[in-house]
């Protein structure tokens, strides 16, 4: 049953207006680029608002032949410093919308 005094219309708007800045707030966010880095800044890296990896850079010295597993991790170490700082911006972006506080980011 709902109550008497319910504008439908009203909340039919409501739903819509908060629908359309969802999808701003989605377009915004995978048009976005995040970059992170590691030891220093002897790896960085770049990742889209869909968390897909769209650029590496190693310098020379953080490239030993006797060591990889800690170039390894520097890489590793990067991406997820810049998938840091898109899932920030998206829970940013998100937070403030009803119902989309546990948005999972």
């Amino acid at each position: 049953m709902m109550p008497e005094n319910l504008d439908m219309n009203a909340l039919l708007a409501q739903a819509q207006q908060m629908q359309a800045q969802m999808a701003k707030a989605q377009q915004e966010l995978a048009e976005s680029k995040f970059s992170g880095s590691a030891g220093g800044g002897l790896v960085t890296a770049e990742v889209t608002g869909d968390a897909e990896l769209v650029a590496l850079t190693i310098k020379p010295e953080a490239c030993d032949p006797e060591d990889t597993e800690s170039l390894a991790d520097l890489i590793i170490a990067a991406v997820r410093d810049a998938q840091a700082q898109m899932r920030a911006l998206a829970q940013a972006k998100f937070s403030g919308m009803p119902g989309m506080d546990g948005f999972g980011l």
